[in-house]
């Protein structure tokens, strides 16, 4: 272990606390389990929409591949968006979380939120994180998921 990595180690006491946030309560870091469960949520959102829009794919091998692209599609335009504009999305919201600018990026909103979006979209950089439970898509755009 270096010694960088030894002093930020040391420097951590809870999720969020090197971010200047509380450890519990509105405006700490959620644990994984909520952010997966408004993930989840937004997911089944974009894929409910897609379904009604194209129909049940059936055993269509090339209709279903269709569909997948179609929700993926779907899902990064409406995070981007809703994001953009609201900070949170429904499956966020239903969570009890928002995303909030670190300051650590001079990124404006909308661009931060379509590099966020895109990297999540990609799903690696999402489950690699930190002590601060910050995954590479939030580092990337300079952004944490907060509780409400």
């Amino acid at each position: 272990m270096s010694d960088a990595e030894g002093a930020e180690e040391a420097q951590f006491q809870y999720r969020g606390n090197r971010l200047g946030m509380p450890e519990h309560g509105p405006g700490s870091v959620p644990g994984i389990g909520r952010r997966m469960v408004g993930l989840v949520l937004d997911w089944l959102l974009c894929v409910l929409v897609v379904s009604a829009i194209v129909g049940g794919a059936g055993g269509d091998p090339a209709a279903t591949s269709s569909a997948s692209s179609a929700t993926l599609l779907l899902f990064a335009v409406y995070t981007a968006l809703m994001l953009s504009v609201f900070g949170t999305t429904l499956g966020k919201r239903i969570t009890g979380t928002d995303v909030a600018s670190t300051g650590e990026r001079p990124l404006p909103w909308p661009v931060a939120m379509v590099v966020r979006t895109a990297l999540l979209c990609l799903v690696i950089p999402a489950v690699v994180y930190d002590l601060d439970h910050r995954g590479l898509h939030d580092r990337a755009a300079g952004t944490v998921t907060r509780r409400l």
